[in-house]
This record gives C-alpha cells, structure tokens and sequence, in this order.
C-alpha cells in the first residue's frame, strides 16, 4: 500500500465519520432547536438545506470572543447567535457539535491539500 493511498483512506474515514456526526448532531441538537420557539429564528441563514446544523456547530467550536465579534458585525444575519444556543444546549451538544465541526472542517482542508500534494507529484507514481 502506497503512501497515497493510506492518505486517502484516512481521508474517507474521516469523511465518513464526519457525515455521520452530521446526521447525529442534526438530528440530536438542531432539530430540538428548531422546535423551540426561542431559538428557530437564531440558527442563522440557511443557503442549503441544513446549513444551519454547521451554523449551530461553528458557534460551539469557536471561541466566544470570535463568535461574539461576528455576531456585532453587519453579517451577523448569516450565523447562529451564540447566547440563545448556549442557554438552550447541554454540554454534550455542545461537545457533539464540537467534535463534529472541526473533524468536518479538517477533512474537507486535508482533501483539498491531498489534491494540491497530488498535483505537485509529492506522491510520484
């Protein structure tokens, strides 16, 4: 087994288990937030259908100060705002949705920088 391939292996696992935690977290988290009335208006925009299950997971994965900066600044329309999310989570949610924005996150920066390594024949033939 090449270099390549173990890359791209651990790179389908990880897309896999990231796809997973997409279902799991929109299902456990987003969807108890949806029902609320607090907190359906405060998911943020929904471009696709179910965007705002990242929206929701990038506010647990960032740091409060740089949430609470995008929420102050004119785009703040397009992100889940923080403080209603927060009163209305557990701690596993918010771990949950942690775990899974930044393994989704990652994945999609490894692949691309699999493609850019590729490309530049880091892996020769």
């Amino acid at each position: 087994m090449s270099d390549r391939e173990i890359w791209v292996a651990i790179l389908i696992l990880a897309s896999i288990t990231s796809g997973i935690l997409y279902v799991a977290f929109g299902q456990i988290t987003v969807r108890k937030l949806r029902k609320n009335p607090k907190t359906k208006d405060a998911l943020g925009l929904e471009c696709v259908s179910g965007w705002d299950i990242i929206n929701v997971a990038q506010v647990f994965s960032l740091p409060r100060r740089w949430v609470r900066k995008i929420e102050s600044s004119k785009f703040s329309f397009m992100y889940a705002h923080s403080t209603v999310l927060f009163e209305n989570t557990t701690k596993f949610d918010r771990v949950l949705g942690c775990i899974f924005y930044w393994l989704l996150t990652l994945s999609g920066l490894f692949g691309a920088l699999l493609v850019l390594l590729n490309y530049f024949g880091i892996f020769g033939q």
